[in-house]
């Protein structure tokens, strides 16, 4: 197999390129705005922390220190963020000043000019995909995109994201991008269909937070950032996101905390409902506006995949109840229906946690991407 050179531009705390330095490929540079993904990133891959880069992309554009990637890198990837194009943001996206950072990603494309570009974003991005296309047209790159659904790649989320992939026209590009697309096509076959249930599989009881606003000290109910294992069981999913890996520690499974109106209504909720459920009737603070806000609350089915983990759960879980406990998912659980091993440590506090977790590609699924990208690799 050909070593791959990679690039991660908001790289986020590391998603997109675990799976590729997992696989044994080099990363040489990766960049994001956020401190706390970038501290992420480093406690993680302790041997390049040098490569790992907190700074802002029109910052890094500019500095001619990066010019030494030109014609040298194999992969340019990353997901600008999405918030701007999302179909859950209610703010007035078309001024969002989110929706140029794409424009930037092609910029440093156009400065290293690697040989195949990946990148990763929410369905609202597919109203700029002609946009993109073209810019990719002119910095003389042939591309194309997919929706692709985390569920079809064994992931227990509902996921959709889109993609693009561009390969410099002097490579055979029309052939490397057919080819590209149909080996997913063809991984998605063989990857065995996971549901909650896997993923929250022996992580222990937990009961919320009791205290508000306490930031600074754990309690043994409500979890805590280190845990150590004495007995660790496994599953299929979890040997598979594990690599096989015997795990001594578990990360970040702490819970939040909640008021006892809240924990009330989690333990009444069946699974698979929301706010519009009759056992909470009596006690759900939004009844009069069900229309708006039946979703403010749902209890997830532990025999399905999960509703998709993003960085509102930063704001609250309460749209990711737990289907057995009391409680709101925590960090470490959001991490396993991502996919994120269980030694994958978050720097951060619990909500900074919570915001890297939702904002990252699942790491089962770039490991596919990534075995798609070395096969055509020649």
């Amino acid at each position: 197999m050909k070593k791959i050179n990679f690039i991660d531009i908001f790289c986020g705390a590391g998603g997109l390129s675990f799976s590729f330095k997992n696989r044994k490929h080099d990363l040489k540079l990766a960049v994001d705005i956020d401190k706390n993904s970038i501290e992420t990133l480093k406690k993680n891959f302790p041997l390049i922390k040098d490569k790992i880069v907190n700074d802002d992309i029109k910052k890094i554009i500019k500095n001619t220190k990066y010019n030494k990637f030109k014609n040298k890198i194999d992969l340019l990837m990353g997901g600008p963020p999405c918030q701007g194009f999302s179909t859950a943001n209610r703010q007035n996206i078309l001024n969002d000043p989110r929706n140029d950072l794409y424009k930037y990603f092609l910029e440093f494309a156009k400065i290293i000019k690697p040989k195949f570009i990946l990148i990763e974003n929410v369905i609202g991005i597919k109203n700029k995909a002609k946009d993109i296309l073209n810019k990719l047209e002119n910095l003389n790159y042939l591309g194309d995109f997919r929706v692709l659904q985390a569920s079809d790649f064994g992931i227990p989320q509902n996921r959709k994201r889109v993609f693009f992939f561009a390969v410099q026209k002097k490579y055979n590009a029309k052939h490397k991008i057919k080819k590209f697309f149909s080996l997913l096509d063809n991984f998605k076959i063989d990857c065995r269909q996971s549901v909650l249930e896997d993923a929250l599989y022996n992580l222990r009881s937990l009961k919320s937070k009791k205290i508000k606003n306490d930031r600074f000290n754990e309690y043994y109910e409500s979890g805590l950032n280190v845990e150590k294992i004495k007995h660790y069981k496994s599953n299929s999913y979890l040997k598979n996101i594990n690599n096989n890996k015997k795990i001594k520690y578990i990360y970040n499974h702490k819970a939040r905390y909640n008021n006892p109106r809240d924990i009330e209504i989690f333990s009444k909720l069946p699974q698979g409902e929301n706010s519009t459920h009759s056992s909470i009737k009596n006690i759900m603070p939004y009844k009069s506006r069900n229309n708006i806000f039946k979703d403010k609350y749902y209890k997830l089915d532990n025999k399905k995949v999960s509703k998709t983990i993003t960085s509102h759960m930063k704001f609250d879980c309460n749209m990711y109840i737990h289907p057995t406990q009391s409680r709101g998912l925590t960090p470490r659980e959001a991490a396993r229906i991502q996919s994120f091993p269980d030694d994958y440590f978050f720097e951060g506090t619990i909500s900074q946690c919570y915001a890297q977790i939702g904002n990252a590609v699942p790491p089962l699924l770039s490991k596919y991407l990534c075995m798609a990208i070395e096969q055509i690799n020649d």
